[in-house]
């Protein structure tokens, strides 16, 4: 189970289950002509982290929606994890956190600014208010997976930016080739699965997301009057439609359903509790 997304300027998706089966699909895509430099990280859960396999046609791979933006014919200069602390570290390095408000908002890299975008098409808009090719000589920029921060670098390149730079890989190839005790990483990472978030060890973290804006709660979170299980979180409460409460509601009752029949329903919540136990298969 997972998602597979498709463009013209590439290939990128997750997807989970059994060691084996998920290898065979690596060999099988990578056995392509036009794969053949396809490179994956592999990650470890003890639960289900989709809830079912898509595969979608897309214009973009990540949609930025600045025509003519194309990385596989140029992009800023690929960091290695073990480089990436010494660049970012350097006083005439600008540190650009390329992921979204709500991702910054659980973790980052020390020294790394927040752009404050809601979504990646909001990025060239903060570029251009806030770089400047005269003044910032060296930008380096990172995301999840290397994805949008290769496309980020891409951009700026076409405007005029002599070097720019971008974490091979993204975060989740950093947390896994750095030891923590040599890590410039602060807090949880979150991905776009069950799982919410990963620690510095790939481990699943302990947020869940709100069921009505898919944002991550903490324990803050859920402990607010504006928390209501299945509902609403302190981020959507005030903007949550008598429409809207209703349809959740009556998604959770037919959860609820599902589970005392033993079925399992699209929208079950697959992760357990925290402090639950999580015995089980790593695969």
């Amino acid at each position: 189970m997972g998602t597979i997304l498709l463009a013209s300027e590439g290939i990128n998706g997750t997807v989970a289950g059994p060691a084996r089966q998920v290898r065979r699909l690596f060999e099988k895509l990578a056995g392509d002509e036009r794969l053949k430099k396809l490179d994956y990280k592999e990650s470890w859960c003890d639960h289900p982290p989709f809830y079912r396999m898509k595969v979608r046609l897309k214009k973009e791979i990540v949609s930025m929606g600045v025509a003519g933006v194309d990385p596989a014919a140029r992009a800023g200069e690929y960091v290695p994890p073990e480089e990436w602390n010494a660049l970012i570290r350097r006083d005439d390095v600008r540190v650009v956190d390329s992921r979204n408000e709500y991702e910054v908002h659980l973790g980052r890299f020390e020294r790394a600014e927040n752009p404050h975008t809601r979504s990646f098409r909001d990025f060239p808009k903060w570029a251009d208010a806030h770089l400047d090719p005269a003044r910032d000589r060296h930008v380096a920029m990172y995301c999840t997976g290397g994805i949008r921060c290769e496309k980020a670098t891409a951009y700026l390149l076409e405007k005029g930016f002599e070097h720019v730079y971008h974490l091979d890989g993204g975060v989740l190839n950093y947390l896994e080739r750095i030891d923590r005790a040599e890590s410039a990483w602060q807090g949880d990472c979150f991905v776009f699965d069950n799982r919410v978030t990963v620690d510095h060890d790939l481990d699943e973290g302990d947020y869940e997301v709100c069921p009505a804006c898919r944002m991550p709660l903490s324990d803050e979170d859920r402990a607010s009057p504006e928390f209501e299980l299945h509902v609403s979180c302190p981020k959507c409460f005030h903007r949550l439609t008598d429409e809207k409460r209703e349809g959740l509601l009556e998604r959770a009752r037919q959860m609820t359903l599902a589970a005392q029949r033993g079925e399992r329903h699209l929208g079950m919540r697959q992760k357990p509790p925290v402090g639950a136990d999580r015995s089980g298969s790593s695969d």
